[in-house]
This record gives structure tokens, C-alpha cells and sequence, in this order.
């Protein structure tokens, strides 16, 4: 599964990208993330994403960055702010695991 985060510098928190790999680890599934910023993110969000998820401090930019990732047909979603801590691994997983279906 591949999951593409945005956040405003695309220097989105290493621990929580940990986090969310290391539930999707215990579930048995193989995980690829990619922290992105949001001026990155309308390229790369065509390259072939499962889904993308959108990082609290990003949130004003939400409609637009939905739009992006609808253009190139990938979900997309808010991170909630309590799944964006070394802890939300299972919310963040279980959120990610509802938007791709």
C-alpha cells in the first residue's frame, strides 16, 4: 500500500510515519510512505498513490489538495490531530485502511 502524506514542508513527522507503518506491520500489510509539502504534492499525487492523507497544519488547504488528489484519482482525507502523534499509529492506520477501501 502506498500512502502519501501532505504537510507543509514535506518534512512530516518521522515518528508518525513510523507509527502508521509500524501498525500496518502488525496488521501484515507492507506499507510505503511519502511525506510530501504542499507544493510538491500536485505532482506527485499522480504518480500512483493509494491515497493521500493531509496533515493537521495543512487543513486550510484541505479543498484544494482534495481536488489535486480527485484529479488523479486518489482519496483523500485529514489526518485527525489525535492520530498525528507517536500513539496514532492504529487510529491513522484505521483511517487509512477506510479511505482505500
Amino acid at each position: 500500500m502506498r500512502i502519501l502524506f501532505v504537510c507543509s514542508a514535506g518534512m512530516s513527522s518521522a515518528i508518525v510515519v513510523n507509527a502508521l507503518k509500524k501498525e500496518a506491520e502488525k496488521n501484515g500489510i507492507e506499507m510505503e510512505v511519502l511525506a510530501v509539502s504542499t507544493q510538491e504534492f500536485g505532482e506527485e499525487v499522480k504518480k500512483g498513490w493509494d491515497a493521500a492523507m493531509v496533515a493537521p497544519q495543512v487543513r486550510h488547504r484541505f479543498d484544494w489538495l482534495k481536488k489535486e488528489a480527485e484529479a488523479a484519482s486518489v482519496p483523500c482525507d485529514l489526518i485527525p490531530p489525535q492520530a498525528y502523534t507517536p500513539l496514532g499509529g492504529p487510529l491513522l492506520f484505521q483511517k487509512v485502511k477506510e479511505l482505500v477501501g
